[in-house]
Formats: C-alpha cells, sequence, structure tokens
C-alpha cells in the first residue's frame, strides 16, 4: 500500500562560505544553520539573520576515536525534498507536508552528519559506517544560546523518572550544572521567538537530558547503560551500576536526531510535526490497516466508583460489564482493565471475582475492546507466554506500565513491545513513559505515551493546575500522543480543589475539561471519570461520545504558551473547536474564516456559565449558526473552557 507521496530534486552544491564552512537554509530562508568543521564539528544558527544559537559543538567519543574533532570533510550537498506523507493514525493531519532543505557531510573517518532544515526548525544526526560494531562512550551535545533567555525547565531528580513534571521558567544562567532536565525544554528568546529542543528516533541508544552550566549553554546528559540492577518491587527495578558507556550497538546505523523547533508564533508549537517527520517509517511490509483509534472508559482514576447499581463495585466481572454497557451505549470504543485485574507477579492468574475471558466476550458482543494494563517488569518475564494469551483471548491492546527509565536497555523494550504487539494486532499505551520520539510512526500500533503531569495527580496534589494544563500543549505535546486522561465531571475552582484519591476531582470548570478533547492529541483517549457521573452528567457525555480522536486538519487560532489556546480541528466535514485558559479570565476572538465553505453551519457550543468563577460545574449549552467569515467572542471564566461542535 502505496502512503508517502514525495518529489525529491537533490542539488549538489559548491557550500564553501569559507574554508571548512557549509551553510543550508530552510525552504523559506528564515531559519539558516551554519556547520563549521576546522578544528571541532559545531553549528550556528540563524533565524530571520539574527543568530540565535553560537557555535555549538557536535561530538561522540566512540572506543576507536572522536568523531568531529580536527574533521576532515570528503564530500558535502544538499538534498531538497517536497513529500506528502499520509499517517497510518492521523494524530492532527490526514496529510503532512514534509519540505526541508538537508545538508550532507561526509567525513573520513567513516561518519557523516545530516543537518535538516525546515521552515518550523531544523534537526542534525550523526550516521556511521564502520564494519564492526562499536561502543559509544560519550556524546556531546549542546545549545550556547546567544543571550541569558529563559527555559521552561522539567526538571528532574534522577535517570528513574515518569518524565511527569512541571515547568520551572528560569533563567539559563541561574540552572547549575548539577540541574537536568528530561525533554522537551522550551526556551523563551524574549523576542517572540521561542526554540524548543527534543529528540527523535531514538532507538538501540539513551534519551537526551539536558543540564545547566551556569551560562547561556544547555549541555546533554545521558544515562550509561546499566551493569547491574535491583528490583525493589513488582515495578521498580533501579539501575544501582552502570557502565561507563552509552550503549554499544552497530557499527553501521543512524543516530537520534537533535531536534530543535523555531518559531515566531506560539501556536506553531501545537501545529509542528518535526518529530513525525524525523522518525523512522514504518516497514510497508507490516499491515496496520486493522488499527482503530477511540476513546476508553477507564476505571483506574475514578477508582471504580459507580453508584445507583445493585451489584459491589470494585475489581470484578460484574464492574467491568457495567463499564462495557456504558461504552456500547454511547459509543465508546474500548474499556480499560487496569490494576487489580491479574495477580501482581504473575500476568497468568487472575484476582478472585474476575473472569477476563467472560469479560472479552461479553464486550465483543457489544462491539467494544478490552484493553489490559500490565507492569512492564511483569510482561518482560513472561513475556512470550503473556503475549499469546492476550491474543488467544482476543484483547484488542495493552497498557504498559512503570518503565520509568530511558537508558538504552530500556529503549529496546519499548521497540520489542511495538514490534510483537503489532505482530498480534494489537494496540499500545505506554504509561510510566520517557516522552515520544517517533515510535508512533515507526509502529503506529503505538497510539499514546505518558511521560506528562496529568490528571491523574488531582487524586494527590495540587500541581495539575489550568496554567499547567494550558502549558503542556505547547512543550510535552510537540514530542507526540499525550495520555493526560481528560474527563473530570467534579470540577473545581481556585481555592476550592481538595486532593480526594477516591472521588477525585479537576481543577479549573467543566468547560476547561471539555477543552481538553479538542486541544490535547491521543488517538487512544481516556475517559477518566466513573460511568455513572458521566450518565449523571448528560450533556457532558453526549459531547464527549461524539469527539473523535484523530483529526484530518488542525489549526491554532490564537495562542500563547503557558496563557490560552484557541484550536480548530476537522475530522470528515465536522470542525470541532477548543479553547483553554490559565487561571486568568480572558476574552478570544473567533474567527470562522477557517470554514471550508460559505454556507450556514450549525453550531453547538459549550461555554462557561455565568457562575463559573465560582463553581466549576457551571456551564451552558447555547446552539445557533454561523458562517465562513463571522466573527463571536469567547468569555473564559478563570481556569475555564470552551468546546464546539460545527456541523
Amino acid at each position: 500500500m502505496k502512503r508517502i507521496i514525495y518529489l525529491t530534486l537533490f542539488l549538489f552544491l559548491p557550500l564553501y562560505l569559507i574554508a571548512g564552512q557549509y551553510e543550508v537554509e530552510s525552504p523559506s530562508k528564515k531559519l539558516r544553520v551554519s556547520i563549521s568543521a576546522n578544528d571541532n564539528l559545531t553549528y550556528s544558527v540563524f533565524y530571520n539573520d539574527e543568530m540565535i544559537i553560537k557555535p555549538s559543538v557536535i561530538s561522540m567519543t566512540l572506543d576507536r576515536g572522536i568523531l568531529g574533532k580536527q574533521p576532515q570533510v570528503k564530500n558535502n550537498s544538499v538534498n531538497y525534498v517536497n513529500r506528502d506523507l499520509k499517517p497510518v493514525v492521523k494524530q492532527k493531519y490526514a496529510v503532512i507536508k514534509d519540505e526541508f532543505n538537508e545538508l550532507r557531510l561526509d567525513f573520513e573517518n567513516n561518519f557523516t552528519l545530516f543537518v535538516r532544515v525546515y521552515d518550523e526548525g531544523f534537526g542534525y544526526r550523526i550516521s556511521t559506517s564502520f564494519e564492526d560494531s562499536i561502543t559509544v562512550k560519550e556524546e556531546i551535545f549542546e545549545a550556547n544560546f546567544a543571550n541569558d533567555f529563559k527555559v521552561y525547565f522539567p526538571q528532574e531528580e534522577s535517570f528513574m523518572s515518569h518524565s511527569e513534571r512541571l515547568y520551572k521558567y528560569l533563567p539559563l544562567s541561574e540552572i547549575d550544572e548539577k540541574s537536568f532536565c528530561s525533554l522537551p525544554a522550551l526556551v523563551d528568546l524574549n523576542n517572540s521567538v521561542k526554540v524548543t529542543i527534543t529528540e527523535a528516533d531514538l532507538y538501540d541508544y539513551a534519551g537526551l537530558y539536558l543540564r545547566g552550566a551556569n551560562s547561556t549553554v544547555l549541555k546533554g546528559l545521558f544515562p550509561y547503560y546499566p551493569a547491574e540492577t535491583e528490583m525493589k518491587s513488582d515495578r521498580d527495578v533501579y539501575v544501582t551500576k552502570r557502565k561507563d558507556y552509552i550503549v554499544r550497538t552497530n557499527g553501521t546505523r543512524n543516530f537520534p536526531w537533535r531536534v530543535f523547533v523555531v518559531t515566531d508564533n506560539d501556536g506553531a508549537l501545537i501545529e509542528n510535526t518535526m518529530v513525525y517527520k524525523l522518525a523512522q517509517p514504518h516497514d510497508p511490509e507490516i499491515d496496520f490497516s486493522w488499527i482503530k483509534p477511540g476513546k476508553v472508559a477507564w476505571d483506574w482514576w475514578n477508582a471504580n466508583n459507580i453508584y445507583k447499581v445493585d451489584f459491589r463495585a470494585g475489581i470484578n466481572t460484574a464492574t467491568y460489564k457495567y463499564y462495557i454497557d456504558f461504552a456500547s451505549q454511547h459509543g465508546i470504543e474500548y474499556v480499560i482493565l487496569d490494576e487489580g485485574w491479574y495477580k501482581l507477579g504473575n500476568l497468568l492468574e487472575e484476582s478472585p471475582g474476575m473472569d477476563v475471558k467472560e469479560i472479552v466476550e461479553y464486550a465483543k458482543e457489544k462491539n467494544v475492546g478490552i484493553i489490559l494494563w500490565v507492569i512492564w517488569k511483569t510482561l518482560d518475564d513472561q513475556f512470550e507466554e503473556a503475549m499469546n494469551l492476550f491474543e488467544k483471548l482476543g484483547v484488542k491492546g495493552i497498557k504498559v506500565d512503570f518503565m520509568q527509565r530511558d537508558d538504552a536497555r530500556m529503549v529496546n523494550y519499548y521497540y520489542k513491545v511495538a514490534r510483537e504487539a503489532a505482530k498480534r494486532k494489537l494496540l499500545v499505551d505506554f504509561h510510566g513513559a520517557y516522552k515520544p520520539t517517533g515510535l508512533y510512526r515507526t509502529y503506529p500500533n503505538v497510539l499514546t505515551s505518558e511521560g506528562v503531569l496529568g490528571l491523574e495527580h488531582n487524586k494527590w496534589s495540587d500541581d495539575v493546575t489550568p496554567e499547567h494544563n494550558i502549558t503542556i500543549p505547547f512543550i510535552r505535546m510537540l514530542a507526540g500522543p499525550m495520555d493526560y486522561t481528560p474527563g473530570a465531571m467534579n470540577n473545581a475552582v481556585k481555592g476550592n480543589f481538595r486532593d480526594i484519591f477516591t472521588q477525585p476531582m479537576s481543577q479549573g470548570t467543566r468547560c476547561h475539561q471539555l477543552a481538553m478533547y479538542v486541544i490535547y492529541e491521543s488517538p487512544l483517549q481516556m475517559l477518566a471519570d466513573s460511568p455513572t457521573n458521566y450518565l449523571r452528567e448528560k450533556e457532558s457525555l453526549d459531547f464527549l461520545s461524539i469527539v473523535p480522536t484523530v483529526w484530518d486538519d488542525t489549526k491554532v487560532l490564537d495562542a500563547k504558551a503557558g496563557d490560552y489556546a484557541l484550536v480548530a480541528r476537522r475530522s470528515g466535514d465536522k470542525w470541532f473547536v477548543g479553547a483553554m485558559t490559565d487561571w486568568n479570565s480572558r476574552t478570544l476572538k473567533l474567527d470562522f474564516s477557517f470554514l471550508d465553505e460559505d454556507r450556514d453551519y450549525e453550531i453547538t457550543i459549550y461555554q462557561d456559565g455565568i457562575n463559573a468563577d465560582r463553581n466549576g460545574n457551571d456551564y451552558k449549552i447555547v446552539r445557533s449558526t454561523v458562517r465562513k467569515g463571522d466573527m463571536i467572542e469567547i468569555n473564559l471564566a478563570p481556569g475555564g473552557g470552551w468546546a464546539a461542535v460545527i456541523d
């Protein structure tokens, strides 16, 4: 099946500006990357002819020498590519425009540097061509910014992490050498230009972190390969001793892309698709036509707290049949069986009161799929037996949890799970996970990943504020699908929030939660609250029943990172619009110029109620008609939201 249409023009140009200097521009010439190959291999970055990143070292130390030290270029070329990519799973677009200029520099000592420059950013990667295996002892990554800019810094405490962090907004100079963060991280250049750093096509290698340098430089940091581990529980496997290298790997290979998204438009951060474009395409010989994105009725967040029933709610067959009936009646494609369905430590033994085979068969009769939660280590220990059992049972996917690492060994585990799940036609949701790096393109059955401080934290903390909620679409979501798990039906205004583990609530308004289903991207999107609560809130459920999880088109109409976003997305002939704000009330203008045709459209609006600043559950539904080019005002309460369906 042909999924990529492309046009490629090869331009072999004399690139020498001065000795050892090479440059490549974006197609619009707005962004320019300069490579110096003299004593050291370095890159510099110019945006609108202004230097934003000063010369920064590119280097990799192998067991056979240092790549990038006294580099000798033997060949150079620029390749212009303009093609359309058609994703198997339409996260935000049915067709992705992939247009760039790529500089290729071949060096004497068996390595190549690729620099790919888009209008929306650039990436570079090293490729090696040694016959034997190699050991990567060290990689030098640095970004030497032109001034002391501020950075949204998701600071980590160790390499053992769920990558669920708040963003500290700090001057670069205040980040010391002991402070480091996971990715993505966003640098604010003070003149509306923003640079987001992340990586793509990570395989058989460790994840990249950034550390400070008490200056304007961010440097790379990597978890070295595990030498010894200690299993402290069924889910927590700590690295207690590490090798003195990042990885031993094939001598002929591509290393991960170092990705920089550069824009003067905050909304473009939400629209960006660079991680997808730089990831390894899926094998065209593998059939992925069976993949079915959709929404999931989720049990864990609401603590199976259903009511108005004649059975004891909990982790039992009757409760999950209730979830299945709810899903079937309201167009929800999946139900997840989260922690408790199996005896911890043994995926082959169900918990008392559970009959998974009966649940799966009942769900099949109701046209609902079942997804099973598993702890990664237990799955790894029982891999073949468990995966074959899941296939035999007829479940539709697995939620793999608590990896909490991204050293090379763990990165390879992700590929193993994705590959073997694909063979068995199983969807995958990675929880306790590092940020996405494009695996969702290589294996489209990987529909979503956590690696985000999401709604679950409301069960035990007050960290997940509307400000945080409107920061993550510009940073974490840029890396790929984001399993934030929205959908709370108990909504608290500022000052009224309480963390209650078994009866959780959200911060912000009801419409703040509804808008997440338009703004947040996750082809496997959770409905986190209790089915009974949704049935109590039928008008909200009506919206959740019809909102898609994949999109043909995305347009960010207005946005400011950390403050607000107004996003329109199209699925087929329908448009959905979502708006969210931080704890500040605000008025936004919505221009309907994005509509396709000049005709009357029916619009159903879910807006903050007049008392939503006092009671977050207050909202109002308005029905009207709109035409292309009409304009209305949207009034958002503190922590508020707005959602609309246009048909």
